[in-house]
């Protein structure tokens, strides 16, 4: 996004939101106006954190597979100058293989229950956020079926 969009944006905002302010001095107006400026800069803001957790994890991971990487290096090295073999039997060999296709089978089951569960919880967000304007008017009618009684006593 534009630096100058982002700061025509910011001005409108605020300018918004100062008109709002002046005009109202309804308590709960103004605890609306304080939730929405909160939540404007948490929307601002994860995008910001999203970005760098990915880019730590990428960091992370590089550094894992070049500490791996230089590890097996200097003890192939090792192992050469110094006369020691490195060869091993097809039965070993096998194994690793087939054990290594497990860690990653199992890894990519595990991405995909976390994936699943994550998309699950996205969804039952989504679906209390379609239900919120439906439990606050059974809230408001609640409340209506209290105050009647007493409103028709002083009339």
């Amino acid at each position: 996004m534009p630096l100058v969009y982002i700061a025509t944006y910011e001005h409108r905002t605020m300018n918004t939101q100062i008109a709002q302010t002046n005009q109202s001095g309804n308590v709960y107006s103004m605890y609306k106006q304080n939730v929405q400026k909160y939540f404007e800069g948490v929307t601002k803001n994860v995008p910001q954190y999203f970005q760098s957790m990915i880019h730590l994890q990428e960091e992370c991971v590089k550094a894992c597979e070049k500490t791996i990487d230089a590890s097996i290096s200097m003890q192939q090295e090792f192992a050469k100058k110094n006369g020691v073999s490195t060869e091993i039997p097809d039965a070993i060999k096998t194994t690793f293989v087939d054990i290594n296709k497990q860690v990653v089978q199992a890894n990519t089951v595990q991405n995909q229950i976390v994936k699943t569960t994550i998309d699950a919880t996205v969804q039952n967000i989504k679906t209390f956020n379609d239900n919120v304007n439906a439990f606050a008017d059974l809230n408001k009618n609640i409340v209506q079926s209290w105050i009647n009684p007493f409103t028709q006593v002083k009339n």
